[in-house]
């Protein structure tokens, strides 16, 4: 597995040690390949990543405490971010055995100053196919075909321009070549520059039949795509030489979709698969139990079928998540014959999601 940047766990002295045996980790419902399990005997944290992350109890873990414990196996360092975000939402019964851990990890990109905005980061060649043209912590991208550019995620209507027509200008691209815009889930830090490719572009969206209802029925001043496209669980785009997956991952929002794209570093193919909805937005509204088993359900679907399709690259529609505060760093000091940064592996996508359902299965618990 080619390894992506170092990730850092730091641990305060607040921080406890937990025994990594079997018992106290809860871990009998936990499914990981083979290699993730060997790893785990080392510490509650997975192998050779830098830091171990150690949590340390006298007596058994309750139930929602043992999914954080194995959400903590599963996350290591490399994960650590989208573990602090998800559990200590998710959980708050639980938030003392994540007490102590911080991540070095930067929430967003680093602001180019120099009278831009702070939201605004330059746009990223990343594969041979597919290019960042997102702000510091909220990611769009565009994937290039021999007929045409595909977005996905067009982050806000306020930010749109500046990032993805002009981001694509800047890396020699032409946004009038923009044909179809995916919205993983309709809300405004993904969508809201959707109505602007429409219009600019006559470029087609596409968003999930539940979401297009959802963006019907959002308020707020920002302007919502005209209803276009609606997708379907495993609906396939297909734009010249290039066919993305789109697939059905509720929770987030009531329609999420996640997708599937081919992409290459020079020449090498890679698969990567796209998350479309991270955090527990649907808490608080009085049926957190529905969609915590929703989300759930999507999150280990998504990982099966990423491991059934080789899936070894995973994106975020949130810079923090991926990791891509610290890999598009990364991605400008690689040298000829180095690893690719974004590059991380099927089993490291499969302890990423297993994070996602444990933290929703401590949510369940604990609501």
């Amino acid at each position: 597995m080619e390894a992506a940047p170092a990730v850092h766990a730091h641990r305060t002295p607040a921080a406890r040690q937990l025994n990594a045996r079997h018992r106290g980790l809860g871990l009998a419902g936990t499914s990981l390949p083979g290699a993730a399990l060997t790893s785990l005997a080392v510490a509650v944290g997975f192998g050779p990543l830098d830091a171990q992350i150690q949590l340390d109890t006298q007596s058994p873990l309750g139930p929602v405490e043992s999914h954080v414990a194995a959400a903590v196996a599963a996350a290591g360092n490399e994960h650590l971010p989208l573990l602090l975000r998800i559990c200590t939402q998710a959980a708050p019964s639980a938030r003392g055995l994540l007490e102590g851990m911080v991540s070095d990890v930067p929430d967003g990109l680093t602001p180019l100053g120099g009278g831009m905005p702070e939201w605004y980061a330059a746009p990223v060649k990343v594969f041979d196919n597919l290019y960042y043209v997102g702000q510091t912590e909220y990611s769009a991208w565009a994937v290039t075909t021999s007929e045409g550019i595909i977005i996905i995620d067009p982050i806000f209507d306020y930010s749109v321009e500046a990032e993805v027509t002009q981001g694509l200008q800047k890396l020699g691209l032409n946004p009038a070549d923009i044909r179809y815009v995916v919205v993983s889930h309709g809300h405004s830090d993904h969508a809201g520059g959707a109505r602007y490719l429409q219009d600019e572009f006559r470029a087609r969206v596409i968003v999930s039949a539940p979401d297009w209802e959802l963006l019907e029925t959002t308020g707020g001043d920002w302007p919502k795509p005209r209803r276009d496209i609606e997708a379907t669980d495993g609906y396939e785009l297909r734009l010249g030489d290039t066919t993305l997956e789109l697939v059905a991952t509720p929770g987030h929002t009531p329609g999420t979709i996640s997708t599937f794209i081919p992409v290459t570093d020079n020449g090498t193919p890679h698969t990567a698969v796209l998350v479309g909805g991270t955090a527990f937005n649907f808490m608080g509204r009085g049926d957190d139990a529905r969609w915590f088993r929703e989300y759930i359900a999507s999150a280990e679907r998504l990982r099966l079928l990423a491991s059934q399709r080789g899936a070894d690259v995973i994106l975020s529609n949130h810079t923090r998540y991926d990791g891509s505060t610290v890999k598009l760093p990364a991605l400008a000091r690689r040298r000829p014959g180095e690893a690719h940064p974004y590059v991380v592996g099927p089993e490291s996508i499969w302890r990423y999601l297993t994070v996602a359902a444990e933290c929703a299965r401590a949510g369940l618990g604990d609501n």
